[in-house]
């Protein structure tokens, strides 16, 4: 069962970031308001609100103070653009709880923007918890295109391809990837790179504003795997070859270096969009999705993050 966001208490955690960023982390009105994508005003009423509902003390009362300090302190480590940490529930053991939540929130932030922006979208379980999450919106000013591949080794489309639940629930050109996640060889991923459309949809991606995607595990449980796109023998090969996660089919070591060969000269997604140019939020979190975060990190893959306080504090360690 999908939980629906509480709405007093998503206003009570923004309020809560605002008091954070003004009385502790020191930031202008000005500098919260562009953090928070709000008007100067509403970031003033935030601040207010902040000390009359009793959220500022000697410290924040209140666990996302908790949250936003290992956000702080992730996104001096890594370099991050954007970090969103949520505070964690021991008693929920689902990798989507909370996550889905808070990157439907983040996409429906963008998609409120008045500028006309390119947003990138990766696919797999949690993202496609999060769509799920959002309510329709009107936005025909976006683009909306798919950076992963939506068809399965048997030809079907992937059951949690993410664009074209986008495309029933947002009002924007949606630009979906029609190809397999990971070719059978290298020649038919060069034959289908070559089609007009899917041209068009890797420019896109390429010079997207801002691209949600998942971080996945190279491992028995991992999506890659469980969901058939790779099989035993390959994953033993990546494994062997140091592959520690992926991120639209690409995989990385450790150091989030692309793994050469295997799966890598097959995949037939869009490349992961460069952090030079795009916003790239990963989300993810959980023990086993430590190595592939290190990773990504590390390597720069990703300049985003939407993770929970548990996972943050392992990647500080």
């Amino acid at each position: 069962m999908v939980v629906k966001r509480d709405v007093n208490s998503s206003r009570l955690d923004f309020t809560a970031k605002a008091g954070w960023l003004y009385y502790i982390a020191g930031n202008s009105q000005d500098e919260i308001a562009h953090k928070l994508g709000v008007s100067r005003q509403t970031a003033q009423r935030l601040v207010s609100r902040a000390v009359s509902q009793g959220l500022i003390k000697i410290r924040l009362d209140h666990a996302v103070g908790d949250c936003m300090e290992l956000g702080a302190r992730l996104s001096a480590r890594y370099g991050l653009k954007f970090v969103e940490v949520i505070p964690s529930d021991p008693q929920v053991q689902t990798a989507t709880a909370g996550l889905a939540q808070a990157a439907a929130a983040e996409i429906e932030r963008r998609l409120a923007s008045e500028k006309p922006l390119v947003i990138a979208i990766g696919t797999g379980h949690t993202l496609k918890a999060a769509i799920e999450e959002m309510v329709p919106f009107d936005a025909p000013h976006h683009k909306i295109v798919s950076l992963t591949g939506n068809i399965t080794r048997e030809g079907s489309v992937w059951f949690y391809n993410v664009v074209f639940k986008m495309a029933d629930l947002i009002t924007a050109k949606c630009f979906p990837m029609p190809v397999p996640v990971i070719a059978s060889s290298q020649q038919e991923r060069a034959t289908l790179h070559s089609q007009p459309g899917i041209r068009q949809t890797l420019g896109l991606a390429a010079r997207a504003d801002v691209a949600f995607v998942g971080v996945g595990d190279i491992g028995p449980q991992g999506a890659l795997f469980i969901d058939g796109f790779i099989a035993k023998d390959e994953l033993a090969l990546l494994q062997k070859a140091g592959a520690v996660g992926e991120i639209v089919g690409w995989t990385f070591d450790k150091e989030g270096k692309l793994i050469k060969g295997i799966t890598n000269d097959r995949v037939a997604s869009a490349p992961i969009p460069s952090c030079d140019r795009t916003l790239v939020i990963g989300v993810a979190k959980g023990e086993r999705k430590l190595p592939a975060l290190h990773g990504a990190l590390r390597g720069r893959l990703i300049n985003g993050l939407i993770t929970d306080a548990v996972t943050a504090e392992k990647l500080l360690m």
